[in-house]
């Protein structure tokens, strides 16, 4: 047993150090696209050498690992194939399947696949995604792109003036260029961000819901705190960041700080704190700043604008400081989303075998990038004045 467990180790270690040279590459070729200096050919033959040694080694492992198990007349799994209904696999089926692998990994390490993990399948993945939008989730905002790769491009054409075609008064004269649109290459490299928890070995006794219920909802909450940070990080970045004083003040914000074709696909995001000073706030006239949709009374509006309101546990404050961001977020920020979440597990490693535990470890791999940074604007405030009186609609 202690061999099959040190083969387990090593096949796990030989996946990991696959992926992070793989990592490296992408970040290699990153670098050279921007400068073609930036690595020598000798760091890049000795990249591609040490991962293709790599990759032998953890086909090694894997063999080596798998003729252990089988010499223990391991019971294989995912050998037959999955019923199907209108030529689709079974999604009651597949759920059934997913929490057998689970167990058979959690209990003799590994899903038979060969991997050493637990890939969550496309349904246990979509139920995953459902109950993030659930959450107080900051993705709901931006832009979602769905990718296949861990590094990639997309070319953008910047926001920028057009002026008029020149006057040619007389036959003959030479005809200018034109100011051509510019285009901009925005870089995505998707990262890895991991968390362990320790699952008692109770757990393997449940039932199949519970078992599902348990694991999207752990996963759940890693996900939405993870993203939102790495969201809220790349919102702190905007170049427009306005103090709010007073009522008008949020009025410039309103009408004065982007450009008229963000303004009208533009909503406020703010967290609870601040909701509750603004929803306070009156103009010369009593009216309140927040007012209700007419059709709607659960979603709140400023200037016609939504607001969407997130807790302040998700959205802090930033330097004794209300957050108040305003802007079309989906034009400004894209998060790439590879969506391979990951489970691995050991019940010998990290203190599993002493405590009769089991090590659960998930990874989720995604990268978030600014897009346009003209798209929306970081105010912040503490308090914030009524409107004069007098003042309403006449300037007065």
């Amino acid at each position: 047993m202690k061999n099959i467990n040190q083969l387990k180790d090593a096949f796990d270690m030989a996946g990991q150090k696959v992926q992070d040279l793989e990592d490296e590459r992408a970040q290699f070729a990153i670098d050279l696209g921007k400068d073609e200096n930036s690595h020598s050919v000798d760091d890049i033959k000795k990249l591609n050498a040490s991962l293709k040694n790599a990759k032998m080694a953890q086909e090694l492992a894997k063999s080596a690992y798998e003729d252990a198990r089988a010499n223990l007349n391991a019971e294989p799994v995912n050998k037959k194939p999955l019923p199907v209904k209108d030529g689709k696999p079974d999604a009651q089926a597949m759920k059934n399947q997913f929490v057998k692998d689970f167990k058979n990994l959690v209990t003799s390490g590994s899903t038979g696949t060969g991997n050493g993990g637990l890939t969550i399948p496309v349904d246990i993945q979509t139920a995953i995604h459902t109950l993030v939008r659930q959450q107080a989730s900051l993705q709901n905002l931006v832009n979602i792109e769905t990718v296949s790769t861990t590094s990639g491009s997309r070319v953008y054409e910047k926001l920028s003036d057009i002026t008029p075609l020149a006057q040619l008064d007389e036959d003959g004269h030479t005809i200018g260029d034109n100011d051509d649109p510019e285009l901009t290459t925005i870089k995505y490299l998707i990262h890895r961000y991991a968390g362990i928890t320790t699952v008692t070995n109770s757990l393997l006794k449940d039932t199949a819901e519970n078992i599902l219920a348990w694991l999207e909802n752990w996963i759940v909450k890693k996900v939405v705190v993870t993203r939102n940070v790495a969201i809220l990080n790349v919102m702190g970045k905007a170049p427009k960041k306005p103090t709010i004083a007073n009522f008008d003040d949020i009025k410039d914000l309103t009408n004065n700080t982007l450009d008229p074709a963000i303004i009208a696909t533009s909503s406020f995001l703010t967290n609870q704190s601040g909701f509750n000073i603004l929803s306070k706030l009156k103009d010369a006239e009593g009216r309140y700043l927040i007012q209700p949709d007419v059709t709607n009374p659960e979603v709140q509006r400023i200037g016609g604008k939504p607001v969407t309101v997130i807790a302040d546990k998700w959205l802090p404050d930033i330097s004794g400081s209300h957050p108040l961001y305003y802007g079309d977020f989906k034009q400004a920020i894209t998060l790439y989303d590879r969506e391979h979440m990951s489970l691995l597990s050991t019940n010998i490693g990290g203190g599993a075998f002493e405590n009769d535990t089991t090590k659960l470890r998930v990874i989720d791999r995604f990268d978030v990038e600014m897009v346009d940074d003209g798209a929306f604007a970081a105010a912040s405030f503490k308090t914030v004045a009524d409107q004069a009186k007098g003042t309403a609609d006449t300037g007065k």
